[in-house]
């Protein structure tokens, strides 16, 4: 299985000198498996510079997996260049929308409306399709299964399992540690607190044993506990945490934070490793073009 990183920053893109090493491009993840598929972990902005990397492998099949429908996550997907090449097959895979009722269709529905993009859905040519997809409904690609787990952000989030031929990874999309609603001196707390554990039982249950662990550490301890609490989104804590829970032999720390330059990401992720020590043999930061192959 090999895994590409074209788009790991957070919220919005942040391109720039401060932000040379580790990119400014929203997330993007490229998957190939060891039977040829291709899978794109979102279409945030990094879905541009891929798409000009397929060019030399047309006609293709390319499956794009939708974590959620934030616009950092899906800003991309209309400038994938294949959408517009005759002969490609593009199918976009992502979460039902309880609030406008509908599937995730509405995505390239409401993107491609002219007053917003000056080329219509009608004119694409390429032979695009939707599949909505419902909680833990596995996908299967020739010996490739696709896992959608829900997580925890403002909107429907799936984070995705792949598996294929023994290999494994899991990526979050965004997620943030759920918490308990209750005082610890209130009724409620214990039963709510049960719930809670329940879920990250079954969670860690489905993502068990993985060899790769992609997820979202948007803060530091602090900008989370002083004003980021509910905003969906990890830290370099609870996700170092997560990975020792799953048992997961690698993890890579993504989304970072827009405002953050290159040196202050690192600075503040050497403090997260020197603050907590956890039972991971391998955690790092994903940066654009990071390849990791086994």
């Amino acid at each position: 299985m090999k895994v590409r990183f074209w788009g790991v920053r957070g919220s919005i893109p942040s391109p720039g000198p401060k932000t040379v090493r580790y990119g400014g491009n929203t997330t993007c993840i490229e998957v190939r498996t060891d039977d040829d598929q291709l899978i794109i972990l979102d279409a945030g902005s990094g879905i541009f510079p891929l798409s000009q990397t397929l060019l030399g492998e047309l006609p293709l099949h390319a499956h794009i997996f939708n974590t959620h429908s934030h616009w950092d996550h899906i800003h991309g997907l209309p400038f994938f260049i294949p959408l517009f090449i005759p002969n490609n097959r593009v199918t976009v895979y992502g979460a039902y929308d309880p609030i406008t009722q509908k599937g995730i269709e509405e995505i390239l529905n409401v993107q491609l409306q002219y007053r917003f993009f000056p080329i219509r859905e009608c004119e694409l040519k390429a032979n695009v399709n939707f599949i909505t997809l419902k909680e833990e409904q596995i996908i299967t690609l020739g010996e490739t299964t696709i896992t959608p787990i829900l997580m925890n952000h403002p909107v429907i989030n799936f984070g995705y399992r792949i598996d294929c031929r023994g290999k494994s990874l899991f990526f979050t999309g965004d997620h943030e540690t759920p918490a308990n609603i209750y005082d610890p001196e209130d009724d409620e707390f214990e039963m709510y607190q049960s719930l809670l554990d329940q879920k990250e039982e079954h969670m860690l249950t489905l993502i068990h044993g993985l060899d790769l662990l992609i997820t979202d550490s948007s803060y530091t301890e602090a900008e989370y506990n002083a004003s980021k609490k509910g905003w969906g989104h990890g830290t370099f804590h609870s996700c170092m945490q997560l990975a020792e829970k799953a048992a997961a032999k690698k993890l890579i720390l993504t989304h970072h934070e827009p405002t953050r330059s290159d040196d202050m990401l690192e600075a503040v992720f050497q403090e997260s490793l020197e603050a907590l020590t956890v039972d991971v043999p391998e955690i790092a930061l994903a940066r654009e073009g990071l390849t990791i192959e086994w």
